[in-house]
């Protein structure tokens, strides 16, 4: 109940004050003064202000994309030929890739580049068919490849264009394996930590969409001290359901987590069940993580109201953009939360979570960096240069202007060509 009572203050605290960027007007909560209380549209609190990054006078020309493997890049022309590139979620991006296409280009060409928040709620009412996971998709590739202009255009990284500074970010070791066992987690780690730096680590527990079923009989209770032991009390530890407990299972598993000084406890029931997650957040001290997978902006404030979490995880690329996933900022800022966003591979999704984070005000004390080497990692190596790296547990990133990156030309040679144009 202390916790409870912590953030409930929090947000009283929050609601009068004023968001720590230069495009942002005051965080005031909607439910503070009822009887002046406003209905703003996709995820905007009382308010915002809109985002004015360059002078109005351009057109969109071009959209094209950019499509190998399981990344697709996204590049943006101005009538002008000013360019910027963004790149779509992961995984299925052939679909995402034809959704952007049919039905958010259509939406983009001939708009000013200049009304980003014009553009982006434009993309989701005209789809309201259509609704969320693709076509957000969609409009994330797009939404970054317009920031990236906008860097470009003010030769400033989008960090500083959000009113932040690019700099080292402090990172946790972030494991996806749950084939590994409880003994050979502990040992990859405790390497890791001596090679990397790393002061923080995530484990799996469950199974994912486990229905309170574990990946092997009793891993989840056993990884949980094992790894403790294994890296002393120094180090932060995390775990991550994936949406694989019940509320009553979920809370026992928790409950080892605090026997055991963890500091985060992620997405412990399916996501879409906010009631059965409000409810493990409640009877746990340990504070409660998720939102990765959601990018409809009325639920997050659901979400955030109703305490289903503590800590907040947007992911850039599955909410829509930079755009978007700032508003979710801002509404955990309001209710006194953080914000951790969700950035499970090395391509340009964790770059852009970087950016966003060094200008977050409620940036949570360390961001999420994949440990693993194969599979999308492996094929991201390929994409853009130069890359970030974590040295003595810290994230660095280049500060040139937009993502600060290059794609890499033989990369996009090879890749599967479409485009949409405005026609003149």
């Amino acid at each position: 109940m202390q916790r409870r009572e912590f953030f409930k203050h929090a947000a009283v605290l929050a609601s009068g004050a004023a968001i720590g960027s230069p495009f942002t007007g005051s965080a005031a909560g909607a439910d503070a003064m009822p009887a002046r209380r406003s209905y703003p549209y996709h995820g905007r609190p009382d308010d915002y202000a809109e985002f004015r990054v360059i002078e109005p006078g351009r057109v969109i020309q071009k959209i094209e994309t950019f499509n190998q493997g399981m990344f697709a890049i996204v590049r943006v022309t101005t009538a002008d030929g000013q360019e910027g590139y963004g790149q779509i979620a992961t995984y299925e991006t052939e679909i995402s890739v034809l959704t952007l296409h049919r039905k958010i280009a259509p939406l983009v060409l001939g708009k000013d580049p200049a009304d980003i928040d014009a553009i982006v709620d434009h993309c989701i009412d005209a789809n309201h068919k259509f609704p969320w996971s693709f076509v957000c998709r969609a409009l994330g590739g797009v939404d970054t490849a317009i920031w990236d202009l906008y860097g470009r255009l003010r030769q400033k990284p989008v960090a500083e264009l959000l009113g932040g500074k690019v700099r080292p970010l402090p990172a946790y070791g972030s494991s996806m394996s749950r084939t590994i066992s409880p003994e050979d987690e502990a040992a990859r780690l405790v390497k890791l930590r001596d090679e990397h730096g790393f002061r923080g680590f995530k484990i799996r527990v469950a199974q994912e969409n486990g229905h309170d079923r574990d990946a092997a009989p009793g891993r989840s209770e056993k990884i949980i001290p094992t790894v403790r032991k294994a890296l002393g009390d120094a180090i932060a530890l995390k775990a991550d359901a994936n949406s694989g407990f019940t509320p009553p299972r979920a809370i026992a598993i928790g409950r080892i987590m605090e026997d055991h000084g963890y500091d985060h406890y992620e997405e412990p029931c399916p996501y879409w069940e906010l009631e059965w997650t409000a409810e493990v957040a409640a009877a746990l001290k340990i504070p409660v993580a998720g939102g990765e997978q959601d990018n409809d902006l009325a639920q997050w404030r659901r979400m955030i109201r109703m305490n289903a979490v503590d800590i907040v995880q947007p992911d850039v690329l599955y909410v829509g953009g930079i755009t978007r996933a700032w508003r979710v900022g801002l509404l955990a800022r309001q209710a006194g939360k953080t914000v951790v966003p969700h950035s499970a591979n090395h391509s340009l999704v964790t770059l852009f979570t970087l950016h966003l984070l060094a200008a977050t005000p409620n940036a949570g004390p360390m961001m999420e960096w994949s440990i693993e080497a194969g599979g999308v990692n492996q094929q991201a190596t390929q994409l853009f240069s130069p890359k970030p790296f974590v040295k003595d547990g810290m994230a660095h990133f280049e500060a040139g202007p937009g993502w600060g990156i290059k794609i890499n030309p033989e990369w996009l040679k090879a890749a599967a060509y479409q485009k949409s144009e405005r026609k003149v």
